[in-house]
């Protein structure tokens, strides 16, 4: 039996060439989609080779998910506080996973090759905005029974709306202001003074 010290044969992984990959493939897909990128053009722009990104990813749609993952740069709030407390701390993690630089760029070549390619948009929902959605809904089921939100409110509807309002803003103006999670959770549930 080999001793827990042992290490693998070979290199360890040079994580700034794995970052370097997901960066050249975050900004291809944003710019050119994901017909338009490939293991190729990928690696030049990393400043690899195709053997160094096809020994991380098997496939462009593997490239794709990892991107997806990318996008989070912050995990789902922890469950703990008051309701609108953590509706708000849910709409933050949101705002900030999203306004990173290329996340919507990526998200609308998502949507462009929805037709072509459903599974990346479906990696996407279940990755990133799923789990969000399912724990804003949980929040507004919970405030709901509370009595901090009207018994005929839809949590579903609002979670759409809530999360919708960001995605509308963005594409009216480009302009989202720091206090977007704030000012939009106000309309749907006013804070108590």
């Amino acid at each position: 039996m080999p001793s827990a010290d042992v290490r693998p044969a070979g290199r360890p992984r040079d994580p700034g060439l794995d970052r370097a990959i997901l960066a050249a493939a975050e900004r291809q897909l944003g710019e050119a989609g994901y017909a338009g990128m490939s293991l190729d053009s990928i690696a030049a722009a990393a400043g690899t080779t195709v053997p160094a990104v096809r020994r991380r990813f098997r496939s462009k749609a593997e490239i794709v998910v990892a991107v997806i993952d990318s996008l989070r740069i912050q995990g789902i709030p922890a469950a703990a506080g008051p309701l609108r407390e953590r509706a708000l701390a849910l709409l933050r993690n949101f705002q900030a996973n999203l306004s990173r630089r290329n996340s919507l760029a990526v998200v609308g070549s998502l949507l462009t090759e929805e037709r072509r390619y459903p599974e990346l948009l479906d990696a996407f929902r279940r990755r990133l905005v799923e789990p969000r959605r399912a724990a804003l809904r949980q929040i507004l089921i919970e405030g709901i029974d509370a009595g901090e939100l009207p018994r005929s409110a839809d949590p579903e509807i609002l979670a759409s709306m809530l999360i919708g309002s960001f995605y509308a803003r963005y594409i009216a103006t480009s302009d989202l202001p720091d206090n977007w999670p704030e000012s939009t959770l106000q309309q749907v549930w006013p804070a108590v003074p």
